[in-house]
């Protein structure tokens, strides 16, 4: 099958998902000059939407038919499959456009995505982010990004509005990949701090005093400097994607799993030292 043109400048953009990371994204991809649409099935969110200059979508099948680029900031797997799925409403895009996936789900379902949608002549990408929502809100993300160097190339400058660091990966569903370690690391230092700080605190020890100390160490980690501020809203969906990825490929990660218990156990409790290990 020939590969379908690749859109150059791209000018229109929309954004399926107006939550958490959806809307600070939105926000900076109009104040970089693109003209945004966005859908939700919120519909209470319009109002926020409207109030960073984007127009909003009746619907992500109208706002599907009017971008060249299409941002898809859902929570679920499901939700990816049910907007790209033949019939779906982003099928409805222009041939041509670029579907880039935001959303943290299983590699294979943007791969399996990216071959289905071809046929449509779609380029499905994915395009993960890191360093949470401050980053979100300053503009500085990372992001992943899978699929075809030149696909990348053209998507960069709105990858570029809202990130600081943009890495291809490789083929599609390898930022996937790539977000997958990046959460599995993430959720094993946060569980290393809690277990530190806590028996530091059982000897008497300044703990603030130490965390900022251990910054300046060879055990440096994301969670710690942000120490206090994770709510492992996605912590068990993180692990979960992890420990699925290494069935599938015949691995054992003990640790993962261990961390992936921890988790679940720790979520309600987090930060507080005193019951930890209790």
């Amino acid at each position: 099958m020939a590969k379908t043109a690749v859109p150059r400048g791209l000018k229109t953009v929309g954004v399926v998902g107006a939550g958490r990371m959806g809307t600070p994204i939105i926000g900076h991809l109009v104040r970089k000059g693109f003209a945004t649409r966005v859908f939700d099935l919120d519909a209470t969110r319009a109002g926020a939407v409207k109030k960073l200059g984007a127009q909003w979508a009746a619907g992500a099948e109208s706002l599907a038919a009017a971008c060249e680029a299409i941002l898809v900031c859902v929570g679920f797997d499901r939700e990816v499959q049910e907007l790209l799925a033949k019939g779906g409403p982003l099928r409805k895009a222009k041939p041509g456009a670029i579907v880039a996936i935001l959303s943290t789900i299983h590699p294979k379902t943007v791969q399996n995505l990216a071959k289905e949608c071809e046929s449509a002549g779609l380029h499905v990408v994915d395009s993960t982010v890191c360093r949470g929502g401050e980053a979100a809100d300053s503009g500085t993300l990372l992001s992943f990004v899978g699929g075809r160097a030149e696909l990348v190339e053209r998507l960069t400058p709105v990858l570029r509005a809202y990130s600081s660091d943009v890495v291809h990966t490789g083929g599609v569903g390898t930022a996937q990949v790539a977000k997958a370690v990046n959460n599995l690391i993430l959720w094993a230092c946060l569980v290393a701090d809690h277990e530190g700080l806590a028996l530091a605190q059982r000897y008497g020890a300044d703990v603030e005093a130490l965390r900022r100390a251990l910054l300046m160490s060879s055990c440096a980690n994301g969670p710690l400097e942000k120490w206090g501020s994770q709510t492992m809203a996605w912590a068990e969906d993180d692990m979960a994607i992890v420990a699925e990825m290494a069935a599938e490929a015949g691995i054992a990660l003990p640790q993962a799993g261990v961390t992936r218990e921890i988790c679940r156990a720790l979520k309600p409790r987090r930060h507080k030292l005193d019951a930890y290990g209790r």
